[in-house]
């Protein structure tokens, strides 16, 4: 009794409760009727429902295994109730579909924006019969008195797509297509071109596999698949084995905003009276788009492009091979014929002189200072090297101020005095290499030295024995380091790096997001994992020609040394001094540059741009230090000091990229940064290095301003250096002053610019200042020179396409797309890094064998400049 008590208890206080509560919604006057009607395809139903109403309609159709047909239902709710809006429920074999009119999606800050008209296509369920009849239901309610709809269900026309064919539509936000594609037999890859002609509004292009439900309104289609975002263009290369059923569905979404490819954000005023998060009418927010589905190329093609790639570099090492044997078998008839011309005559026998125009220099002349006779070049190790001290005393013959060494003792012939010195360098060679005591500021630090560097670094007239009278182990140790230090870089570098960009294909792949990378979609060719091989197989230029490269100085080096051990007079003491250091580094900074380039090119964006600049940098920059390093030996920069300048303008390039863009305080700084380290470079390279930066820098400044401007007009002591500084501070201002001005987007390659015009600037002043010493260029450089140069001209041709830029949003840099033109598998970028990897090496090639003709000419003889 008590348990019935309780229990009648309870239900009274549940009654009171609900009696009492007020109803917030409207409240049906009696039981909801269910009114169930047949309807037919291509019928518009115009109808009402309420909240005691609910209509369904029930539709059936002929469904055949062999043939897909897609069904569409379009909805227009006619009543304005947007706190009590229409549900629409489709009923399938093996799905459901439900949406509500008017239909809310939000955008960017949780933006509301209303749909009154909504269409969507419905899942097609797979079928094992012939042929079948399918029945699905479409029910139709509302918690609002009376809502007024118009409902009309139709088959899609062409809702297979068809190979090679186009087809356009039209789509909207609460409107979206897709579309199925089956693969044909014997395809194995296809690519999904859409195009329109509009670039907003933004729309989003989305490849799922036959699944139920399709994803295909703004807020979902993200889920399942790839995707990209797009404006005027969209491509995506679809693989059957990605796809177990061999088909796929293209869905086509319209955003609700424009943010996303680029556009501005709509600004909609509100009313006084309307609330901050009613939902927005987008009105007529359409766009018009065509879709094509064509075959990709085949595994023949990669094959075919793989070994037409191998073919154009390894060509290079056949040509190399054959100008070597040329060049050796040049060298032993020249060889054959001095020993002619030494043998005894049959006649009279002496043995023949050798003319001087043979030897390629004028006869030795008496002994001056930094001449041949004196071995300038071998005066350093008067300093350095005990033993040689021993064998060629010195002395200081008075104070003068030129201090003008004369050797005390008897003047040998010249060959016997060479052999000598020679014998005794190899044979201490192997001991003194492995002394830690040899070092550069052994003869630095000597008091007498510096004043005898003052005096002769500020010669009006230099020659290359001025400044190559170091110990060449002591060079050569110091040369070796750059080698040594870009290796370790390259091994740190690198490997943080190749783990970065497999993580980003990774998250592309598993995402499916394609916004992630910015590639030339139209010419994106996948292998692997990769999503666009060809870019990456066209960096193989680069490392096989970095590597011919080093195997040529190899081969250079060893030449050398062999000459060295065999007393060789000419690799002794004439030409330019042989230091194979920087051109090692230099082939190694271009290996680099291929296998970083390639890292760049896995997933290309805003975030790892500096892989693929880096090295171009400290190509650059190393270029420059060889072409200062030919003539001045001895003054040249330490790896050390380069390196930290290179590291510098690496941060910059980092900073600039990140912060630069439109911020004019950085480019105030940076183009005070820019002019003030010409402004030193400039100095340093007028006085050789012989002067400080101190307190008393402006006292001194002001002196000599005053002593050659004000006094006497005076010209420049070295006209030939004031000119090429002259040339360069002109145009380091003009590039710093248009950075400032137009501020460019292209950071980095604005900073690259920079330094291939310091680079260029120099150069021709090389070949000029060389040509006017009555110096000559011989055939293998000047064919280097002409070739590089055409080589040059196309590759920037090619470069300044712009297939993609990641300066902008994903879908505007699709835009710049293009299709591949060299074997439907390369693109104009790819065409680039062929060239640019061919240039490079030609120009290293010129930097190599541009002072051959100097091989036998004295040091003392050949110009600084």
């Amino acid at each position: 009794m008590a348990s019935a008590g309780a229990a009648a208890l309870a239900r009274a206080l549940l009654a009171w409760a609900l009696v009492a509560l007020p109803p917030a919604l409207p409240q049906p006057c009696g039981h909801r009727r269910v009114v169930e009607r047949d309807a037919r395809f291509n019928t518009t139903y115009a109808d009402w429902v309420g909240a005691d109403l609910l209509n369904s309609y029930a539709f059936n159709h002929s469904v055949q295994r062999n043939r897909t047909e897609g069904v569409r239902v379009s909805v227009n709710v006619l009543s304005d109730h947007k706190d009590l809006p229409v549900l629409f429920v489709v009923r399938q074999k093996e799905a459901v579909v439900s949406f509500q009119v008017p239909l809310i999606l939000r955008g960017l800050y949780q933006r509301k924006y209303a749909y009154q008209e909504v269409s969507r296509t419905l899942c097609q369920p797979q079928t094992k019969a012939e042929v079948e009849t399918q029945h699905f239901y479409v029910d139709v309610s509302t918690l609002a008195l009376n809502a007024s709809y118009q409902l009309r269900v139709t088959r899609v026309e062409n809702f297979v797509l068809r190979t090679s064919e186009r087809f356009s539509f039209n789509a909207t936000a609460a409107q979206p297509q897709y579309f199925k594609y089956e693969f044909p037999e014997g395809v194995d890859s296809v690519i999904v071109k859409v195009t329109s002609a509009m670039a907003f509004p933004c729309s989003v292009i989305s490849i799922q596999d036959i699944l139920c439900p399709v994803y295909d309104l703004d807020n979902n289609v993200a889920f399942i698949g790839m995707y990209q975002t797009m404006t005027k263009k969209a491509a995506i290369t679809v693989q059957k084995k990605d796809f177990p059923s061999n088909s796929f569905y293209v869905v086509v979404v319209v955003k609700t905003e424009d943010e996303a490819c680029g556009g501005a954000l709509p600004y909609y005023p509100l009313s006084k009276d309307a609330s901050p998060d009613e939902p927005v009418d987008q009105h007529n927010r359409q766009k018009m788009l065509e879709v094509m589905v064509s075959p990709a190329i085949t595994s023949e093609a990669y094959v075919s492009s793989m070994l037409f790639c191998l073919g154009i570099f390894l060509s290079f090492y056949v040509l190399t091979m054959v100008i070597a044997c040329w060049e050796s078998c040049r060298q032993q008839k020249r060889k054959g014929l001095l020993a002619a011309m030494d043998s005894p005559s049959l006649d009279t026998g002496h043995s023949r002189s050798i003319p001087s125009s043979f030897l390629g220099h004028a006869p030795y002349d008496s002994y001056g200072y930094g001449s041949f006779g004196n071995g300038s070049s071998s005066s350093a190790e008067g300093v350095t090297d005990s033993m040689g001290s021993a064998e060629v005393p010195y002395g200081y013959v008075g104070q003068e101020q030129f201090k003008r060494r004369t050797p005390f003792a008897p003047m040998r012939p010249l060959s016997i005095a060479m052999g000598e010195r020679s014998l005794e360098n190899v044979a201490g060679r192997p001991r003194l290499d492995s002394l830690s005591s040899v070092e550069e500021d052994d003869y630095d630090t000597l008091a007498d030295i510096d004043y005898d560097k003052n005096v002769i670094r500020t010669k009006q007239y230099l020659c290359v024995a001025d400044l190559a009278r170091k110990d060449k182990r002591v060079l050569r140790k110091k040369y070796q380091i750059y080698f040594w230090n870009i290796a370790t870089i390259a091994v740190f570098y690198a490997l943080p790096v190749i783990q970065l960009v497999i993580t980003y294909q990774t998250v592309v792949n598993v995402t499916g997001n394609q916004d992630i990378c910015y590639y030339n979609f139209l010419c994106a060719h996948p292998l692997g994992n990769l999503s666009a091989f060809n870019n990456i197989l066209s960096n193989l230029g680069y490392v096989l020609l970095g590597l011919l490269f080093l195997l040529i100085i190899l081969q250079r080096e060893i030449s050398y040394n062999r000459a060295l051990m065999r007393n060789d007079t000419h690799a002794l003491e004439c030409g330019i001094p042989k230091h194979f250091g920087l051109f090692y580094a230099m082939g190694t900074a271009l290996m680099m540059e291929g296998l970083l380039s390639a890292c760049y090119h896995v997933c290309p964006n805003y975030t790892n741009f500096q892989f693929d600049t880096s090295f171009m940098y400290m190509i650059a920059g190393l270029c420059m230090l060889k072409l200062y390093q030919k003539r001045h030996p001895d003054i040249n920069a330490s790896a050390y000091s380069a390196y930290a300048c290179l590291a510098l303008v690496i941060f910059f390039s980092v900073v600039g990229v990140v912060f630069g863009k439109g911020n004019t305080a950085f480019w105030i700084v940076f183009s005070v940064i820019h002019i003030v380290a010409t402004l030193l470079l400039s100095t340093q390279l007028y006085y050789m290095g012989r002067w400080k930066l101190d307190s008393g820098i402006l006292r001194r400044i002001l002196h000599v301003l005053y002593t050659d401007c004000v006094r006497q007009c005076s010209g420049p002591m070295y006209v030939d250096r004031m000119v090429l500084l002259v040339m360069g501070n002109i145009i380091n201002w003009s590039l710093a002053a248009y950075g400032l001005i137009v501020r460019p987007n292209d950071f980095a390659s604005y900073l690259l610019v920079i330094g291939i015009c310091n680079l260029l600037l120099y150069f021709a002043f090389y070949i000029i200042m060389k040509l006017r010493s009555g110096e000559r260029i011989k055939l293998i450089p000047l064919l280097c020179i002409i070739g590089t140069s055409v080589v040059w001209g196309f590759a920037l041709f090619f470069f300044f396409q712009g297939l993609s830029t990641w300066q902008k949003t994903p879908a505007e840099s699709r835009e710049h797309n293009r299709d591949c033109i060299l074997l439907d598998f390369f693109d104009d970028h790819d065409i680039w890094h062929f060239l640019s990897s061919i240039a490079m090496f030609g120009s290293f090639l010129v930097l190599l064998t541009l002072d051959d003709d100097l091989d036998c000419v004295q040091r003392d003889k050949i110009y600084v400049f």
